[in-house]
Formats: structure tokens, C-alpha cells, sequence
């Protein structure tokens, strides 16, 4: 697993190439198998560069009778050429690519540890499709990259140097006609490659839309088949898809463009060369040997040229994906551990206590959540939160899981300041039931056991009992290793919602949040649930937001809330003989109270 150290040392890296440095800290991991693949690069590039000498002495030496043996000798040296430039290539290309596939597992491991412990502020503001796209499409234009166009630009890179540094001793006149040429090449390279950097990243951030439009669409598609908007939603994926493939237009008419102009320079001055060259043997200056060994190593050169253009280009986009992967990188959470977290008393009784809280969300500066809320509750107390949609009652189960901080006030668990805490101690002591169940595309044990990892079959199978769900567990094709679909699919709502009680009831947290609970429950199966909730709740401290009159009468407090405040409080008795909201939203829940 990728180091996760290194997430303090990501800072997003300034100016054009300059974000391929962040590859460096993981493929400086590995600098054995570097060194190892680069030996083998300089050795395979060696024996290209030895090819045009050892056909310059087999064509200078003749193919007359008297010079067999002496030619003989040459085509063996040039066999042996061969031989070890295939090894060599061989080698390098698996430990390129070795190094490629590495990285990109070691980046996806990181990006990933860093993603799962961002605050769900972040997700509001970064559309999960398209930090799902970061994820696999840029990584696997990375891995392409490291496992080989920076091996094949760096081959490349060694053959243009190497021979045109062989070229320049063959003859100085001829390369400097080829001189010529290159500061064009390199103007052109640099001055275009910029524009490509810029498309690239404009079509890695339309294909994200793709994929964050697909995303959004086949997770809603019974709504959108309800609806009947397949034909909408065709379009605007469709749209989506155009607009990437027209941002990829523009960036492979551009790179096509830049090729065709390296070919066009890099070939023309071989042509130029190739007319005085022939001068040059005619006049007997150059040898025949030498004027082939000259052309076919002004070849190597020039197709070296022509393909550090083209991997210059794929070095851009690369460059686009490593930035945008750095950016999650070095993304902080709005929600840290204090360098000194305090520890929790154990053990954990359950006094929770807003003191004068609020609280605004990111997406909304301007309307405060909850507005100077202050509530305590004492250990093993049940408190229900009711009041209309939007009034902050699941504001009041977030911030006590720390999703968010408020900007005033604090929550404190046992008098200790969470904020204090670590999260993950103190989350440890709390048991959630959200109101949008979570399933995950695991069996149904495993769902449940989601809720405390070590527990055993048995503790999973009486878990699932207490929250009802066990007959609908044997009924199913292999019971509880049932393999269930993306978001439990193949579950009704019911279903689901018992399988996340269950979790709940097999975490054992001395804290319990209960979010619309038993919101997606037939009447017969909610009376079940009901039982199984009030043995849970027993010697807990329960915070639950329901509706339903079941749970709320038996709450020890009822919390009223209206647009962030506290409005009443008291039992559901009291509260129903006075003329407020609550009597007012039970009438309009429930019927009469009377």
C-alpha cells in the first residue's frame, strides 16, 4: 500500500510539466528497478546507434571473394548488435512497464486513502463521477506514460544525442545542414506543445463529464424511466459525449499537425543531406560505407526526433492527468484530527451536548442551519427530533458525527469538545441508521458485519434476527452469502432498511442516530423493527428523527425544530394539549391526537 506519509508532502505543482514531479515520489520508490531499466534503455539504444557503423565496414570491405572471411566477421558482429539490442529492449520494456503498473496501483491507493478521508463538504463541491474519472481514466493514462512513453522518449531522447554527436564526427559539414533544422524543431515542439497541455486537460475534463453524467443518470434510473426522460437523458449524454470528442478534435488536430510539420523539417533536411552527401562521394571525400552508415544513422536520428514530438505531446496530457490527480492529492479535509487529540472517558457514558451551536452550510452561506441551538441530553436518554422539512433536525446528527464543524458553538460527548477528539475514536462510539439506506455490492452478511468487522457468524445471524430481517435472509438463494447488487438493487426498501438496522444493532455503540429509521417499512414489518429499536435503545442515548407516531410517543423528550431553532419541548403528552407545531404537523401525520 502506498505510503500514506506522503500525504503531507503533495502541493500542487506550478507551471507546464512541472506536475509530472509528483510521479517522481512514487517512482523513486522503486530505484532498483529504475536503474535496472535504464541500464537496459542506454544498452538498447547503444546497439541502435552500432548498426549503421557495422553496415558502413561490410559495404566499405566489399562483398568480393577475397574479402568473405573479412565480411563474415562483420555480419556475425552485426548479429551480435541485434541479439543484444532485442535482449535489451526486452528487458527494458518489463521493467518499464513493471515500474508503470506499479506506480499507477501505488497512486490509486493514495488518492483513494486520501478521497475516503475527506469531509463530506468536499463531495458537495467535487461531483463524485468526475473524482471516479480522476481515478481510473487519469491513472491509466499515467500508467501509459511511466510503463512506456517515457521509456520510448527517453530511447529516443539517448539515440538523437548519441547520434548526432556520431554524425557530427562522421562529417561536421553535414550535420551542421541538419543544425539548422533543430531549432525550428525545438521552437515548434515547445510552442505547440503548450496549446496541446491545454486541450488535453480541456478533454480530460469533458470525458469526466461523461462519466459524471452517466453516473448520475443510471443511479436515478428508476426516476428517470418513472418519468419517462430516457430520451432526455440520451440527449444530454449524448451532448456530453460530443462535447468531449470535440475537445479531443482539437487536441488530435493539433498534435497531427505538429507531427506532420517534424516529419516535414526532420525528412527534408535528411533529403538536403542525402544531395551533399552524394556530392561528397562522388568528389571522394566520403566513402560509400560511410556515406550509408551517415544516411541510415541521420534516419535513426530523425525518427528519434519525430517520435520525441509525439510522446512530447503525450508528456502534456500526462501532465494535464497528474495535475488533476494531485489536486485530490493534496486536497485537505475541512474536518482534521487535532495534533494532540484528547481521549474520550471510558467508558463512554453517552452525555451529548450542543452548546449554542451554529452552523451554515458551504453550499448555502447565507441561511444558517441551526441558529443558537443548544440541547443535552443525559446518558440513555431517547430524545425524537420532529418539525418540518428543513428545520435542522439531520444538521443535528451531522454535526455530532463530525461531518461538519459549526462556526459557533461546540458538541461535546461526555464533556469532551469532539472537535477535540479524534474522529475516529470518538465516531467509534456511535451507531447510524441513515435515512438513504447504504448497501454495499457485498453479501448480506458482510453488510451487516459492516457494523463491527470482527463479529462472528453467530453475532451477524442475531443481529439480523433483532432487526427482523432474518426471515427474509433464509428465504433468499444463499442466505446470508447472498451476493447482493450495487446499492442492494435486488432489496425492497424494507429490506434494506432492516439489513441497516441490523449493522446498527451489531455496531453496540453506547450513542444511537436514528434518521427515519423505519421510514421504508410496511406496517407489519415496522412493528417488528420497532421492538427490536426499543431493546436496541435500552441504555443508550438515542437522538432519532421520525414521523412516525410509534416512535415519537415513547420518546423520553421530543425536540419541535423550525428553521434551526428549538421551538417546544416536552413528552408527546404534553405537547399534544398545546396548540403549537407540533400538534399541528402530528395532526396533519397522524390525524387527530385524540
Amino acid at each position: 500500500m502506498a505510503d500514506t506519509s506522503t500525504r503531507t508532502e503533495h502541493q500542487p505543482p506550478k507551471g507546464k510539466l512541472a506536475n509530472l514531479k509528483t510521479l517522481w515520489s512514487y517512482i523513486g520508490r522503486y530505484k532498483v528497478r529504475v536503474a535496472l531499466a535504464a541500464f537496459f534503455l542506454v544498452i538498447a539504444a547503444g546497439t541502435v546507434l552500432g548498426i549503421p557503423l557495422a553496415f558502413r565496414d561490410i559495404i566499405d570491405k566489399g562483398f568480393t571473394a577475397q574479402n568473405a572471411e573479412t565480411v563474415d566477421r562483420y555480419f556475425l558482429v552485426f548479429v551480435i548488435i541485434v541479439a543484444v539490442m532485442a535482449s535489451s529492449t526486452a528487458l527494458r520494456f518489463y521493467f518499464v512497464t513493471w515500474i508503470g503498473e506499479r506506480v499507477v496501483a501505488d497512486i490509486r491507493k493514495a488518492v483513494y486513502e486520501r478521497l475516503i478521508t475527506l469531509s463530506p463538504e468536499f463531495f458537495e463541491e467535487n461531483r463524485p463521477g468526475e473524482i471516479v474519472s480522476r481515478l481510473t481514466a487519469d491513472t491509466t493514462l499515467i500508467q501509459s506514460i511511466v510503463g512506456s512513453s517515457v521509456s520510448i522518449w527517453a530511447r529516443n531522447l539517448l539515440i538523437a544525442i548519441g547520434g548526432t554527436i556520431s554524425l557530427f564526427i562522421m562529417s561536421p559539414k553535414l550535420v551542421a545542414l541538419i543544425l539548422v533544422v533543430i531549432p525550428i524543431a525545438v521552437f515548434t515542439i515547445i510552442y505547440m506543445g503548450r496549446r496541446v497541455r491545454k486541450l488535453s486537460r480541456t478533454s480530460q475534463d469533458k470525458v469526466a463529464d461523461v462519466g459524471a453524467r452517466a453516473n448520475e443518470s443510471l443511479a436515478a434510473i428508476n426516476i428517470v424511466q418513472a418519468f419517462t426522460r430516457e430520451n432526455e437523458e440520451t440527449r444530454r449524454f449524448g451532448d456530453s459525449v460530443d462535447d468531449a470528442f470535440s475537445a479531443a478534435k482539437l487536441r488530435i488536430k493539433l498534435r497531427a499537425w505538429l507531427t506532420a510539420i517534424m516529419i516535414f523539417l526532420v525528412f527534408g533536411a535528411i533529403a538536403l543531406v542525402l544531395y551533399e552527401g552524394i556530392q561528397d562521394v562522388i568528389s571522394g571525400t566520403m566513402t560509400g560505407g560511410e556515406m550509408a552508415a551517415f544516411i541510415m544513422q541521420a534516419m535513426f536520428v530523425a525518427g528519434a526526433f519525430g517520435a520525441l514530438s509525439e510522446v512530447y505531446s503525450e508528456l502534456q496530457r500526462a501532465a494535464g492527468a497528474a495535475g488533476r490527480l494531485t489536486e485530490l492529492l493534496s486536497a485537505e479535509s475541512k474536518i482534521k484530527p487535532p495534533a494532540n487529540p484528547v481521549a474520550l472517558p471510558a467508558p463512554v457514558k453517552g452525555a451529548i451536548n450542543y452548546d449554542e451551536v451554529t452552523f451554515f452550510y458551504p453550499m448555502k452561506p447565507s441561511v444558517a442551519a441551526l441558529q443558537d441551538f443548544s440541547l443535552s441530553l443525559s446518558p440513555g436518554e431517547t430524545v425524537a427530533l420532529v418539525g418540518p422539512s428543513g428545520a435542522g433536525k439531520t444538521t443535528v446528527l451531522q454535526l455530532l458525527l463530525r461531518f461538519y464543524d459549526p462556526q459557533n458553538g461546540q458538541v461535546t460527548l461526555d464533556g469532551v469538545n469532539i472537535a477535540s477528539t479524534s474522529p475516529e475514536d470518538f465516531r467509534s462510539h456511535l451507531s447510524f441508521v441513515p435515512q438513504e439506506t447504504i448497501i454495499f455490492a457485498d453479501t448480506i452478511a458482510e453488510n451487516i458485519r459492516y457494523g463491527r468487522l470482527e463479529a462472528t457468524d453467530e453475532e451477524v445471524r442475531a443481529a439480523a434476527k433483532a432487526a427482523a430481517a432474518l426471515e427474509f435472509i433464509e428465504a433468499s438463494e444463499n442466505g446470508f452469502d447472498t451476493v447482493l447488487g450495487e446499492r442492494g438493487a435486488r432489496l425492497s426498501g424494507g429490506q434494506r432498511q432492516r439489513l441497516a438496522i441490523a449493522r446498527a444493532i451489531l455496531r453496540d455503540a453506547p450513542v444511537l442516530l436514528l434518521d427515519e429509521a423505519t421510514s421504508a417499512l410496511d406496517a407489519e414489518s415496522e412493528l417488528k423493527v420497532q421492538e427490536a429499536l426499543e431493546h436496541l435503545m435500552e441504555g443508550r442515548t438515542t437522538i432519532v428523527i421520525a414521523h412516525r407516531l410509534a416512535t415519537v410517543k415513547k420518546a423520553d423528550r421530543i425536540i419541535v425544530m423550525d428553521e434551526g431553532r428549538i421551538v417546544a419541548e416536552g413528552t408527546h403528552d404534553e405537547l399534544s394539549r398545546k396548540d403549537g407545531l407540533y400538534k399541528r404537523l402530528a395532526d396533519l401525520q397522524f390525524g387527530s391526537m385524540h
